[in-house]
Order: C-alpha cells, then sequence, then structure tokens
C-alpha cells in the first residue's frame, strides 16, 4: 500500500474510490517531477516552491483536491521566478500532510 492509501482516505474525501489511486499518482508525478523545494512549516502546514511554467497544472490539482477534501487550504503566491503553495490542513489530517511529504521524499532529492 503506497503512503496515501494509507492516510489519503479521510472519511472527509469524497472522491470516488477508483479515483483515489489515479489522484496520488498525479501528485506524485506533479511534485516529483515539478518541486523544486518544499518546508514543512508545522505539523499541520507545509510550503512548496514550483518554477512558474507549471502554475497552471499545480492550481488545476488543488482545485480539484478542494472539490473532494475540503478540508484543505491552498494558497498560492509569486516567489521571483516561483509559485509558492502553502498547504494547510486541520489537525485531524495531519497524515495526509505526511502522505504528501513521503511522495516527495522516497526517490526524490526534495526535501
Amino acid at each position: 500500500m503506497t503512503p496515501l492509501e494509507e492516510a489519503w482516505i479521510p472519511a472527509a474525501c469524497t472522491l470516488p474510490n477508483l479515483q483515489k489511486p489515479l489522484r496520488e499518482a498525479e501528485w506524485e508525478s506533479l511534485l516529483r517531477s515539478t518541486l523544486r523545494s518544499q518546508a514543512r512549516l508545522s505539523p499541520t502546514q507545509l510550503q512548496w516552491r514550483f518554477d512558474h511554467a507549471c502554475a497552471e497544472a499545480v492550481r488545476d490539482l488543488a482545485a480539484r483536491e478542494l472539490a473532494c477534501c475540503s478540508f484543505f487550504a491552498f494558497e498560492f503566491a509569486s516567489a521571483g521566478a516561483e509559485l509558492c503553495v502553502e498547504v494547510r490542513v486541520p489537525p485531524e489530517h495531519v497524515a495526509v500532510l505526511d502522505a504528501l511529504v513521503a511522495l516527495t521524499v522516497e526517490g526524490s532529492e526534495v526535501g
């Protein structure tokens, strides 16, 4: 079982079960291929930095994630040539952030 499959499926998630592995694959692909840096600001808050060239893809996936997991909060800001994304979850969903972090550090140089 993958990190997200273990933590990804809180009761608040309304994504159909058949689509959950596909969504995980989207996150994994986006994070492993385009993420420049990541910082865990607190147990419930994460900061990602992406090149602006992938801003549309990042915003699209975040919007689709909000549609099924309304407990997420995504904030977007420009930081020079980068898109800065702050991701927040309530304390009861920290395991979901942990799983997203695990996707970037397993087999990746981002950390």
